[in-house]
């Protein structure tokens, strides 16, 4: 139980007084702090109390920062990077968010493909002490950094970076309360994702035709297969089975030319190719000197991999340049799309096709069919839900009409 006691002393500055309160923790360690005025006191030792009685009150987290908290996740994130369990881009990434936004520091981490230089964010909270570290003031920061400009996704992922090093201060004894966790995120409706429209049939052809040789082998893989671009850098021979048209996605590569695995557990999967894919693969097997099993399919002219902000730059951009001008011939405009249109195209001409939500989920190696249908469920036919709207109707409202 905590007590509080006046304390009277008297030195060269004259007479003092202030109230000391003790207390014993659920460890058995004794605690004791001065206050200057006897209601502080109290208000202290009520919260003591409290969190002692709920088995959450934990002595540093009065004294330790956010931004020790932090310090001590990266610290801990660097271990799991030096044995291999996390990649260097994900690592840096965490890394912006913990030192731009959470406890911005003079010298920001520098954003690779970012030439401007960064302006330091004025409301991080790293000097904040854990133990005053609530949903409202989690809630607080979390404007702060909506009002900056920053978008709903990477607000979510400031958050979870923010939440996960709050919980690594659990695990260190710090703090026995995550109060980042359930804080959520919401934006306006136009700042929701937006409906997927991938390119035509026809804007793919041209944009195929248009393409030097060697370059034109990787469109027709990416267009066929919808693997994402990090997969397909990280694509090898020993990955497809040419005989019975497969290719096995279980690799990708970031941006620091790191190779790991997926991304998720749904990105381990097995996708069947065309004919005419499994054609062109061959020939283009034919023509590169990287063919071994352990050689990348699609790697830059030295064997390793194809930079793929290079690639987009010198080859994809140029080729979409001489599409459009096909395209013009005939009346028609190129409605310029980036690289990863290519997988939104596979997956539209999968949907097309008639395949299930459930298989185009697997074959695109979305973490959940929600992703899936929250994507494109507007591109499955519309006849489906029509018929069965126009049964349900005759069967309940027919005889009133």
């Amino acid at each position: 139980m905590a007590t509080i006691r006046k304390r009277q002393w008297t030195n060269k500055s004259g007479t003092h007084e202030a109230w000391v309160l003790n207390y014993m923790d659920a460890n058995g360690e004794r605690h004791r702090q001065q206050f200057e005025k006897k209601r502080d006191a109290e208000a202290k030792r009520k919260e003591v109390e409290e969190q002692i009685g709920k088995g959450t009150y934990r002595p540093d987290a009065a004294t330790t920062t956010i931004q020790k908290a932090c310090e001590n996740y990266a610290s801990a994130l660097q271990v799991r990077l030096d044995r291999g369990e996390l990649t260097q881009e994900y690592f840096d990434n965490v890394a912006g968010h913990l030192w731009n936004y959470i406890a911005p520091t003079d010298k920001p981490p520098a954003v690779e493909g970012k030439k401007d230089q960064l302006i330091r964010f004025q409301h991080g909270i790293g000097g904040m002490k854990l133990a005053q570290a609530t949903p409202k003031t989690i809630t607080d920061f979390r404007d702060n950094v909506r009002k900056t400009g920053v978008s709903v996704v990477t607000t979510r992922q400031i958050l979870g970076t923010l939440s996960r090093a709050l919980a690594n201060a659990i695990t260190d004894n710090l703090v026995a309360v995550n109060a980042a966790k359930g804080v959520r995120v919401v934006g306006k409706r136009s700042e929701r994702a937006k409906k997927i429209t991938p390119p035509s049939k026809v804007e793919i052809a041209t944009v195929i035709n248009a393409a030097e040789e060697n370059f034109r082998y990787k469109l027709i893989f990416a267009a066929a297969s919808g693997v994402r671009a990090s997969e397909l850098h990280a694509l090898r021979w020993k990955h497809l089975n040419l005989k019975d048209g497969k290719v096995t996605v279980e690799t990708r590569v970031d941006s620091k030319r790191n190779e790991d695995t997926t991304k998720s557990e749904a990105g381990l999967r097995e996708i069947p190719l065309g004919a005419a894919v499994v054609t062109s693969l061959k020939a283009w097997k034919l023509k590169t000197e990287f063919k071994e099993p352990e050689d990348l399919v699609f790697p830059n002219t030295v064997g390793t991999y194809e930079n793929h902000r290079n690639m987009r730059k010198r080859v994809f951009m140029p080729t979409l340049d001489r599409a459009a001008v096909e395209l013009a011939k005939s009346g028609k405009k190129l409605k310029r799309f980036g690289w990863h249109a290519l997988r939104h195209f596979a997956i539209s001409t999968w949907i097309e096709a008639g395949l299930t939500p459930k298989t185009v989920q697997t074959f695109a190696g979305h973490s959940s069919l929600a992703v899936t249908m929250d994507r494109y469920g507007h591109l499955f036919p519309s006849d489906d839900h029509k018929t069965a709207m126009d049964a349900i109707a005759s069967s309940i409202f027919a005889n009133g009409a």
